[in-house]
């Protein structure tokens, strides 16, 4: 069983920023790639931004393209969210994601992860 604990969540105004961090306990992490999806309520889970095992390769959602950036940090067995210029439509619980399989590929659809973490509330006033 993989544990993933999501933190850094919370309230800021229209313009700001904030930065979510996943901790992965475990020597494996290394070797996960790594994903982040939100749920607005009344909504469907949606893609944000994924990462590959290695930092190497990312992907990111069209609406937050340019916005918020992904990254991990293996020796720390964390990856991270960094998200700027919010927005109210950001407004959503934040979801940390884990898949292992082929290396050359990053998964970006829900059930492509096999590991979750319990989420973090971002709420974004205007």
């Amino acid at each position: 069983q993989v544990q993933l604990v999501e933190s850094g969540g919370g309230l800021v105004q229209a313009g700001g920023s904030l930065r979510l961090s996943c901790a992965v306990p475990g020597r494996t992490f290394s070797s996960y790639h790594m994903g982040w999806f939100r749920q607005a309520p009344e909504k469907e889970r949606e893609f944000v931004a994924a990462i590959s095992w290695s930092g190497g390769r990312t992907y990111y959602a069209d609406s937050v393209k340019g916005r918020f950036t992904i990254s991990r940090d293996n020796a720390k067995n964390a990856q991270y969210l960094q998200m700027n210029s919010l927005k109210p439509e950001d407004t959503a619980v934040y979801y940390c994601a884990a898949s292992t399989g082929r290396a050359s590929y990053v998964p970006r659809g829900i059930y492509e992860y096999p590991y979750w973490g319990q989420g973090t509330q971002v709420t974004v006033s205007s």
